[in-house]
């Protein structure tokens, strides 16, 4: 019997709108960590931890049942009272926490001793209202002051943080069987417990910015099964795609990133109503970023609608109107982050919001081609019309920096981001030697995205009935195709150039970005297979996905950012780019490396990145250190890997969808179960059969499924 091994970081994350609670795994936050209440970018509990009689409470298991509730159960250590010893291991502590606006915790402590029991149980918490971007570069600055008050009579702690104008802050209402009193940073209980008698304590924590309170929900966590939040899952899982296959590795592989997304759903309040957002991770990114909603939109297509209505409405109020070269903000141009803590409110980081990706406004225009793809709908086109036509011009304008057909990135903030792409960290485009290359850059892939996105916006304009808009695009389209291929392409080295440099010299470093030109159809399908061959070579492929970086570059480190590390969503876009050139047996190679890997962490649930050592010599997937888990666009990676299974591809306008299926032996069945395209809604079976996938539409109008060969 093989041993079940699980992996990833020894933390405990529950999550609501815009707070994250991030703790040890009995619940606990320690100090000179980077764990605590974080609202709003603003960490406002820094330290919340039990004692009895000053020695520190034993932590047995802990959990987190849903996105928003957590458990944990913890012990006493010997504690030294006046009475005489309580024994070790006699008291049971259950600490329940769950979030609904604010939080509410519950703290309950059986005797399961022989004899009386009687102690303080303190609680030391602390609020440093540190912000979100100080927290994680361990380096704090206090700049305004801490006012705190404790009133006996109403049990009620008041935390609160001001500067100048800018305002967080923490109301804890204590309610228990005996009575609370603070002093020193503590809050105490005296518990006095007969053998087998029980205590119970609730501490209710409202949260403040100033402008508004989310106030505790006042149901103990036992009973949050019958809450909103609880409702709303239900109804989210309800309206999502099912999926059920014999296969439980990829079934909890889906199953998880249906829970991810839920958990990551981020509301944004506008003048029509609120539409939903995608958070891109936890426990650093419960915020509204521009390349992540997009890509996690187009994911999670086949599943929820959802998201792609709220990246593009909101994406498209937050569109940049004049040039800030502080925020590296330019018209048309759709954002990268928004943060709403200290230094953003004074402007002490440019993310107010920061504008510096250059991938996600072509990405917006893609966005909105598939929404109607999926849905049908010429109102969805007509609303947001008018941001695709500004993002058109930015990328004529501004994206194309200096008229050389191509898309180009620089900084022009001083606070602004080195590169501009999805592999935004500082050292993530190196030249063949390791060394840094120069600006203004060029990625492959930025090309390959403004080809996706105009020639999908071509069709959307002949949908409008501007014939002569479409025919401008594509000539643009084509004209792009024809000199990305002539200039990036290098025949010698047998393949797409990573970049061109500020000098327009080819950087020709083995990285993933290439299989992104394959998603966007910009390869030419005479060259697709010598792309495809040099990502599953083995320094690319690690056998548990395919790394960001060659294994053999110079610059490769496997638990790096981008340096060599694996991605899922990544290696979800490259598996549906092999599908459309018709690599179906390399895509489902992809695909089950990373469903495996997700195997192997707990719940399934796959972080943001993890180690591209090879797996050979990791015998398990190895979590790279600060990755966030749940983390969108990794969940999101098992959709797009259902669709390069099944061939995907919805023409609701058509009235129509087509599937050309090639499911491995390792996944020989799989039902889908309320897929909608359009106004139509399928159940569609897919099983091998003699080497080939059958297809059986168990609901829906058979005719409009059309089957096509793999």
């Amino acid at each position: 019997m093989s041993l079940d091994i699980h992996v990833g970081s020894p933390k405990l994350v529950i999550h609501q709108g815009e707070a994250v609670w991030l703790s040890e795994p009995d619940g606990q936050v320690l100090g000179e960590t980077e764990r605590g209440l974080l609202f709003r970018d603003t960490r406002i509990i820094s330290v919340w931890q039990l004692s009895a009689n000053g020695a520190a409470w034993e932590a047995l298991n802990g959990g987190a049942p849903t996105h928003f509730a957590m458990q944990a159960l913890l012990t006493n250590p010997a504690i030294p009272t006046q009475d005489g010893e309580i024994p070790r291991r006699t008291l049971l502590l259950t600490l329940g926490r769950w979030m609904e606006g604010g939080v509410h915790e519950d703290i309950d402590i059986v005797n399961h001793g022989r004899e009386r029991a009687k102690f303080n149980l303190e609680l030391v918490l602390r609020s440093d209202f540190a912000d979100l971007f100080e927290v994680k570069s361990h380096r704090l600055v206090r700049r305004g002051r801490i006012f705190t008050q404790w009133s006996e009579a109403e049990q009620r702690l008041l935390s609160q943080y001001r500067n100048g104008d800018f305002l967080r802050g923490i109301t804890v209402r204590a309610k228990s069987d005996t009575p609370a009193v603070s002093a020193n940073g503590r809050i105490s209980f005296e518990v006095d417990l007969a053998p087998g008698e029980s205590w119970h304590a609730c501490l209710l924590t409202d949260l403040h910015d100033g402008a508004e309170t989310l106030p505790a929900p006042g149901a103990c966590a036992h009973e949050s099964a019958a809450s909103a939040s609880a409702a709303s899952l239900r109804a989210w899982r309800e309206a999502s795609t099912k999926l059920a296959t014999p296969n439980e590795e990829f079934y909890r592989f889906y199953q998880q990133a249906v829970d991810d997304l839920a958990a990551l759903r981020l509301p944004q309040t506008r003048t029509d109503g609120t539409a939903i957002m995608p958070a891109a991770g936890l426990p650093w990114f419960a915020a509204l970023f521009g390349r992540d909603s997009l890509i996690v939109a187009m994911q999670a297509a086949p599943v929820t609608m959802e998201f792609a209505h709220g990246a593009l409405a909101v994406l498209g109020d937050w569109q940049a109107a004049e040039r800030d070269d502080a925020r590296d903000a330019e018209p048309g141009k759709i954002l990268h982050e928004l943060r709403l803590g200290e230094l953003a409110h004074f402007k002490l980081v440019p993310h107010t919001p920061y504008f510096g990706t250059a991938d996600a406004t072509p990405l917006y225009l893609v966005l909105l081609h598939q929404a109607w793809r999926w849905t049908g709908r010429r109102e969805v086109l007509e609303r947001h019309m008018v941001t695709a036509e500004r993002c058109l011009e930015w990328i004529d304008h501004f994206g194309d920096r200096d008229g050389d057909g191509f898309q180009e990135y620089q900084t022009r903030s001083p606070r602004g981001y080195e590169n501009m792409g999805w592999k935004d960290a500082g050292d993530a485009v190196p030249y063949p030697d390791g060394s840094l290359v120069r600006g203004p850059k060029a990625l492959c892939e930025l090309q390959g995205y403004v080809y996706a996105g105009w020639v999908g916006m071509a069709e959307i304009f002949d949908a409008l009935g501007r014939q002569e808009r479409a025919a401008a695009l594509r000539r643009k389209a084509e004209a792009l195709y024809r000199t990305f291929n002539e200039v990036f392409w290098d025949e010698a080295w047998g393949g797409y150039a990573y970049a061109l440099d500020g000098d327009k010299k080819k950087v020709l470093t083995s990285a993933s970005n290439v299989g992104h030109l394959l998603w966007s159809g910009i390869v030419p399908k005479e060259r697709a297979g010598r792309v495809v061959a040099r990502l599953m070579a083995p320094d690319m492929f690690s056998g548990w996905g395919i790394r960001t970086l060659s294994a053999a570059h110079p610059a490769y480190n496997p638990i790096s950012y981008h340096n060599g590390s694996v991605w899922p969503h990544d290696n979800g876009l490259i598996a549906q780019g092999f599908t459309r050139y018709g690599f179906r047996a390399e895509a489902n190679t992809v695909a089950r490396a990373v469903s495996g890997a997700a195997s192997f962490f707990a719940l399934h649930q796959i972080p943001e990145l993890y180690a591209g050592l090879p797996r050979e010599v990791a015998a398990f997937p190895v979590q790279v250190l600060g990755a966030n888990v749940p983390q969108a666009w990794a969940a999101g990676s098992a959709f797009s890997f259902l669709q390069a299974l099944l061939g995907i591809e919805p023409d609701a306008p058509g009235g129509r969808l087509r599937v050309s299926p090639a499911l491995p032996s390792w996944l020989p069945e799989l039902t889908l179960r309320d897929l909608c395209v359009g106004e139509r809604r399928f159940d569609l079976r897919f099983a091998r059969d003699n080497g080939t996938t059958r297809v059986d539409v168990l609901r829906g109008d058979a005719a409009a499924v059309e089957v096509l060969s793999p």
